[in-house]
């Protein structure tokens, strides 16, 4: 593009585009981070974002990332030699596990084919085996972002109360939260990591760990080294509104403020206009002719769809047109997917028309790249998403 007009299309599965509420708000001036407005904000804030994690237990805010966040989950709960169980359903869940192991935990991974979640019976199976129960954790993403998988976290729960095993459940919700239904409390989940620039409508910058009792019990005794990602000075810290480092005053101010976006559409309403997003997205796919990554209907994710190339395309050649003709940003294929998928992100501040738009520059650089494709996608996502409109009936 000799010089682009328009916005730039932000559809990377994160960071997501930030709404104008939210760039407005992070503009205040800052503030003392140790007088009473600051306690005024960070109790605030502190207790509105429990119901997005679903939850009424203790939520703790690091200035992070999403890694800084596992980091703390890890290091909160577990002692050197532990060993943790994780399943390999996409290159962050790989991360997760490379990350456990330079921590010197005992990693026992379950194989997969980064087109399936975490399977259910397996995690039975192996935990009713650990009879002697040397599993301390089951490290589970809820929605792997390198794949549009979204494991079934209730499922494993349920794998865990059935054997009687007393291993934690420490979930990434990073690409999930205030996106796809998540119950922290009623899956009995005992951390659920988090992070700012996903669903939560955020500039990368906060790391979140929702913290239950089993886990902060657990605390108390384990032994991996800790120092910043120490929960126990932040949740004293916090009962009086501070934090005993420095915060990211500005991001919470964006984070109230994107906490009011969600509360005002309503949890119920968000998850359904994602939901709604990803069915549209996955029906454009298959009327070009291409393949969703995901292959179980159960597993299909709302906040971003990965496509499967022909073999003899290249993901990165589309994406690289896209973002040349249209200024749109789509997500690369990651680890052994590098190539092989690009990613469309279809969450956070986004509605009908911005699907739309997605689409129709998806199917215009497809057709650019010379990829086969039926040209009949972005009306299959319409007639999708016309259903609950009112002229649903004209089409």
């Amino acid at each position: 593009m000799a010089h682009p007009s328009g916005r730039h299309f932000l559809q990377i599965p994160g960071p997501t585009n930030v709404p104008d509420r939210v760039l407005r708000a992070m503009s205040a001036p800052t503030i003392d981070h140790r007088g009473p407005e600051f306690a005024r904000l960070a109790t605030e804030v502190l207790t509105a974002v429990r119901p997005v994690f679903g939850t009424t237990q203790p939520v703790v805010v690091y200035p992070s990332s999403g890694t800084g966040a596992w980091e703390a989950a890890l290091v909160n709960t577990l002692s050197p030699g532990d060993r943790v169980l994780c399943f390999e359903t996409g290159h962050f869940a790989t991360l997760w596990r490379e990350m456990a192991l330079k921590l010197g935990l005992e990693v026992e991974f379950v194989p997969g084919d980064w087109r399936h979640g975490a399977d259910p019976a397996e995690a039975r199976a192996r935990l009713g085996a650990d009879t002697e129960h040397a599993i301390k954790a089951v490290c589970l993403v809820h929605n792997e972002t390198s794949t549009g998988v979204t494991s079934r976290v209730a499922d494993v729960r349920r794998a865990l109360d059935d054997t009687g095993h007393p291993a934690l459940l420490l979930v990434d919700t990073i690409s999930s939260l205030g996106s796809i239904d998540y119950r922290h409390d009623e899956w009995g989940v005992d951390v659920t990591i988090s992070c700012s620039q996903k669903g939560l409508m955020l500039p990368p910058g906060l790391g979140f760990n929702a913290v239950g009792e089993k886990a902060l019990q657990a605390a108390e005794t384990a032994t991996l080294p800790r120092s910043y990602w120490d929960w126990r000075p932040i949740l004293a810290a916090n009962e009086r509104g501070f934090f005993p480092s420095t915060p990211a005053t500005n991001l919470l101010y964006g984070l109230r403020e994107a906490l009011r976006i969600l509360d005002e559409e309503g949890l119920p309403e968000v998850y359904a206009r994602h939901a709604r997003h990803a069915e549209a997205t996955r029906a454009a796919v298959r009327a070009w002719g291409l393949e969703v990554l995901c292959l179980d209907e159960r597993e299909y994710s709302g906040s971003l769809t990965a496509v499967l190339m022909p073999a003899e395309h290249d993901a990165d050649k589309v994406r690289e047109l896209v973002l040349d003709r249209f200024d749109m940003s789509l997500g690369a294929g990651l680890g052994k997917l590098a190539g092989r998928v690009f990613r469309i992100g279809h969450l956070g501040h986004f509605n009908d028309l911005s699907l739309a738009g997605t689409l129709a520059g998806v199917q215009m650089g497809l057709e650019l790249a010379r990829v086969p494709i039926e040209p009949g996608g972005v009306d299959a996502a319409l007639r999708v998403l016309a259903r609950d409109q009112d002229w649903g009936d004209r089409r």
